[in-house]
């Protein structure tokens, strides 16, 4: 750690700016005046026109040149100065980002012999010259911070179909979902080319393969817009989500032969496009909507707006579709200053549609397993039979079925030999909503108490210590005294220890005769001393 020379100057921003200026400006100026100099053509009049664009005295501009005649150098003296090292740059991020507790660490270095401390605007001085605003950020608030300050390259303009984006987001709104308050999910294709929203799913609890599924049906085919906006992508580029990257959504896009491009995770950036949409969303739609949990709070930490009843789920899908619909047709673009819509249709790529039908096969998962019709039906699962009228008759053939994930109420069948399509079936013996109503009671009366326990077996294992005001051992809370130690093990009376010993006594039959017994030398003892009286 080098030393500063020289007086310590007020920090200023404005002050190091016109020096860096000056420092950088200088040598080129100077070079071309000892030009002029050397050819003898140098007057004052350069002189002076050179310190009043530099903004200096004339005077220092004949120092500088006076320099660059006895030493042939035209730069600025590099004087020694305080620089920020890798021991101060821990030291600030020990201190989250803290300038003046890292001072008056030095400070405490020095008095304990370490090297004399810089002063604190030196200090300041220095960390705004040697780091930057992201490694500032960064070492204060940790390294997601320091991102606001990076500059990301844009990805090339694309035609329409050329990659999508594809996105879980958490709705920051709470919606009445079965009688309870809870956040839906979005998942929602955006194409990269154009920014129009090609397809989307809505779920009432965290998403999962279905989601994706039928979001990508929906993609496709085009059912958000009006404007025929969808049809096959070349590529899709996903989060390392395992959503996305489960088998099931692989092999669906796989049989079409699009591309799935896995992004590194923690890298929103990657995906600018479907993140761009997130961020719209919520400024533009959610933050409008009731119960908005990102909205301003007050001072006991509760919304404004905590009482305002919550939109049923269905209005919220229809108030979420035509939000899209709006986006797609009406909302224009800063970039193009066009709305999706219309760029989309500018674009005469050729698009690859799928025929309903045939998507509707393509994003059904399969187990693999070959099973055979029974006069039952088709089993699938410990109990869960499926039956058709078509089945009439077909009791013995072997079917392979196809099902949406968590869609337990119907499956699709098809020939195990062929693999031709034979059609549907559901599940023949479906419980009523009555009786699965009860069902999720019980289930969650069954929760409910297996919690209370485990809290309770948890506050028993805790240890308690009371507050202390001065550098001591803690006192544990909950001490036992001696007394109470005495009757908890004292409550175990003669009668309950007989009961926990052994019941069977310790007989000596089939002992040999040379072993000595416990009691045996004692009982010898006694036998001898009434013999002898």
């Amino acid at each position: 750690m080098s030393s500063s020379a020289g007086r310590d100057e007020p920090f200023s921003g404005d002050v190091d700016d016109v020096k860096e200026k000056l420092k950088d400006l200088r040598e080129p100026t100077i070079r071309r005046l000892r030009t002029l100099d050397l050819r003898q053509e140098l007057t004052t009049e350069h002189v002076r026109l050179v310190s009043s664009c530099l903004g200096v005295q004339e005077r220092t501009v004949w120092r500088w040149l006076k320099r660059a005649r006895d030493t042939g150098k035209c730069n600025a003296v590099e004087r020694p100065r305080f620089q920020i090292t890798d021991d101060l740059r821990i030291k600030l991020a020990s201190w989250r980002g803290n300038v003046s507790a890292v001072h008056r660490e030095l400070e405490k270095e020095a008095q304990n012999g370490g090297p004399p401390p810089p002063s604190l605007p030196t200090l300041l001085r220095a960390i705004r010259r040697d780091l930057t605003r992201g490694d500032r950020a960064a070492l204060k608030n940790g390294e997601r911070a320091a991102r606001a300050h990076d500059v990301f390259l844009r990805r090339p303009s694309t035609h329409r179909n050329a990659a999508w984006e594809v996105d879980h987001v958490e709705v920051p709104v709470e919606v009445e979902i079965d009688g309870k308050l809870r956040k839906p999910w979005v998942t929602w294709f955006v194409d990269v080319g154009t920014c129009a929203i090609c397809g989307l799913a809505v779920s009432a609890s965290y998403p999962n393969r279905e989601s994706i599924l039928v979001a990508l049906r929906s993609a496709i085919l085009s059912d958000t817009s009006d404007v025929p906006i969808g049809g096959l992508p070349a590529m899709v580029r996903v989060d390392r989500g395992k959503d996305f990257l489960s088998r099931t959504v692989q092999e669906v896009l796989g049989r079409f032969a699009v591309a799935v491009q896995d992004l590194p995770g923690y890298q929103p950036h990657l995906k600018g496009a479907v993140e761009t949409l997130n961020g719209a969303a919520e400024r533009m739609l959610f933050a409008d909507l009731p119960r908005y949990t990102h909205g301003q709070r007050l001072l006991n930490g509760k919304l404004v707006d905590s009482d305002q009843p919550a939109l049923p789920f269905t209005s919220f899908v229809t108030i979420l579709l035509e939000w899209v619909q709006w986006w797609n047709t009406e909302h224009r673009l800063s970039g193009t200053g066009k709305t999706p819509a219309e760029s989309w249709q500018e674009d005469l790529t050729p698009i690859d549609w799928v025929p309903a039908e045939d998507l509707r096969m393509f994003t059904l998962e399969e187990d693999g397993r070959i099973r055979k019709i029974t006069t039952k039906g088709i089993q699938k699962g410990r109990g869960r039979f499926y039956t058709a009228a078509w089945m009439t008759g077909r009791a013995g053939d072997s079917v392979k079925v196809r099902y949406m994930p968590h869609h337990d109420d119907q499956i699709e069948v098809f020939d195990a030999r062929t693999g031709r399509y034979l059609g549907s079936a559901e599940l023949s013996d479906k419980a009523s909503p009555a009786e699965i109503e009860e069902m999720k009671q019980a289930r969650a009366r069954r929760s409910q108490q297996l919690r209370a326990d485990l809290k309770a077996a948890e506050k028993q294992r805790r240890e308690r210590y009371a507050a202390v005001s001065n550098a001591q051992q803690p006192e544990r809370l909950g001490s036992v005294t001696e007394a109470e130690a005495q009757a908890e093990t004292g409550s175990l009376d003669d009668d309950e220890m007989a009961r926990i010993a052994t019941k069977r006594p310790l007989t000596t039959d089939g002992l040999p005769s040379t072993w000595v017994l416990p009691g045996t030398a004692k009982r010898r003892r006694q036998q001898n001393k009434h013999g002898g009286q």
